[in-house]
């Protein structure tokens, strides 16, 4: 596997920021910079996908199910995914916000198993507020899920839940992430809770320098 080197910059005037300049601190670019696995980002098997897999652009979302921004955003996201229909969805859980958002990453990641991560996903981003983990499994358990194999599969897959959360807290710490929401759009890293047009502009942005 091969690995890319890149740098964080932030161009003027510009509400993103290329993921190719983002992953050293603004002091000393050049010589901190720290190695990023785009394809451990891209391409972790354990990291939900959704939308059109091979798409032509990839949406990275890094979320937190406690996230008042991360909610304002899903419906947009999810709109844009659905509408365009050639994006590639990589959902990065990654809870720093409360306990409780350790428990919602890890129900939606369980689901997985049974092919529900989308469904508990969007129950769990429907929540209002913070959440108690009671909440979290009702709204799970509310989306369809079978709760009994949910039990079951945390269980056999605690520990591979476990070190996908830890590998998606790994790689935002690369990247310098300082919280949620943030979505890389090809390139582009996006800190910032986006609106169906913004969401679109970026994704634009990033076909023209493809030449889509």
């Amino acid at each position: 596997m091969d690995r890319r080197r890149f740098l964080l910059a932030f161009p003027a005037g510009a509400a993103s920021v290329l993921i190719g300049e983002a992953a050293a601190p603004q002091a000393g670019r050049a010589a901190a910079a720290n190695t990023v696995d785009i394809h451990a980002i891209l391409d972790d098997p354990d990291a939900p996908v959704g939308g059109d897999p091979t798409g032509d652009v990839t949406i990275v979302a890094f979320i937190d199910y406690n996230c008042p921004f991360c909610k304002r955003a899903e419906p947009d996201l999810q709109r844009l995914v659905a509408s365009d229909g050639k994006i590639r969805l990589v959902y990065k859980d990654w809870p720093i916000l409360a306990r409780s958002s350790v428990t919602g990453a890890r129900l939606a990641l369980a689901a997985n198993y049974q092919g529900k991560y989308e469904p508990a996903h969007a129950a769990l981003m429907a929540l209002h507020g913070r959440s108690s983990d009671a909440a979290m499994r009702a709204a799970v358990a509310s989306a369809g899920v079978d709760i009994a194999r949910l039990d079951k599969d945390l269980d056999a897959h605690g520990d591979a839940i476990m070190d996908c959360l830890r590998r998606n807290g790994t790689q935002a710490n690369a990247l310098h992430l300082q919280g949620t929401p943030v979505y890389l759009v090809g390139p582009y890293l996006v800190a910032a809770s986006l609106n169906y047009d913004q969401f679109s502009d970026v994704v634009a942005k990033f076909r023209a320098q493809i030449g889509k």
